[in-house]
C-alpha cells in the first residue's frame, strides 16, 4: 500500500538534512553579523567613545539607568534598594560627560 510519503527512515533522514541545512545558515548569518559589528567597533572606536561621553548619552543614560534602578525597586526588597542605587551610579559615571 502506498501512502504518498516517503518511508520511514527516509523521512527522517530528509528532515535531517533539511533541519542540519536550515541551522547551519542561520549560524553562518548570525557569525556574519557579529563579525560586520566587530569591524564596525574596530573602525569607529574613536566616534564611538566621544560619543559615549556626550551630553546626550549624559541625557538618556540618565534615563535608561533610572527607569532600570525603579524597575528593580519594585521587584527588589526594601533592604536592597541602597545596594540598586549604588550600582545605577556605578553604571552612570562611565556614560556620558557627569
Amino acid at each position: 500500500m502506498t501512502t504518498g510519503f516517503p518511508p520511514e527512515g527516509e523521512f527522517a533522514r530528509l528532515i535531517g538534512r533539511y533541519t542540519h541545512t536550515q541551522s547551519k545558515g542561520m549560524t553562518m548569518g548570525i557569525e556574519d553579523l557579529v563579525n560586520q559589528g566587530k569591524d564596525f567597533l574596530d573602525q569607529n572606536k574613536d566616534k564611538i567613545g566621544e560619543a559615549l561621553k556626550s551630553e546626550q548619552a549624559e541625557g538618556v543614560s540618565d534615563g535608561a539607568l533610572d527607569a532600570a534602578a525603579d524597575f528593580v525597586k519594585k521587584v527588589a526588597p526594601a533592604d536592597a534598594h541602597a545596594t540598586v542605587d549604588d550600582v545605577r551610579d556605578n553604571v552612570d559615571k562611565s556614560i556620558g560627560n557627569e
